[in-house]
């Protein structure tokens, strides 16, 4: 299985256990994206209100496709519904990122 690196930036809340956090997430273009997601869905470390942000986080997802950029960057679209049905806080479920921002689960 594969993850996207992300960034959580803050502690939202204690409920529900173990606790919600915001992520970040920076695509292949430059944009941000945005979850809000379980602690444990993006984070094997215990986070907590009292922990320092931002810390590396991963949301999980399969590959859909490879291709190439005009500069010739291989991008890869990432699907989050699987396995844990995470989508970005517009609903989006399929990332474009840079091979670079993947990592094996």
């Amino acid at each position: 299985m594969l993850g996207i690196k992300v960034a959580i930036v803050r502690y939202i809340s204690d409920e529900p256990q173990p606790g919600v956090v915001a992520c970040e997430l920076e695509d292949a273009y430059g944009h941000r994206w945005w979850f809000v997601e379980k602690a444990a869905i993006v984070s094997a470390k215990p986070l907590d209100a009292h922990t320092s942000y931002p810390q590396q986080g991963v949301v999980a997802g399969e590959i859909v496709r490879r291709s190439a950029d005009a500069a010739g960057r291989e991008i890869v679209r990432i699907d989050t519904t699987r396995p844990w049905n995470v989508e970005s806080v517009e609903g989006a479920t399929e990332f474009d990122v840079l091979q670079e921002s993947l990592v094996e689960l």
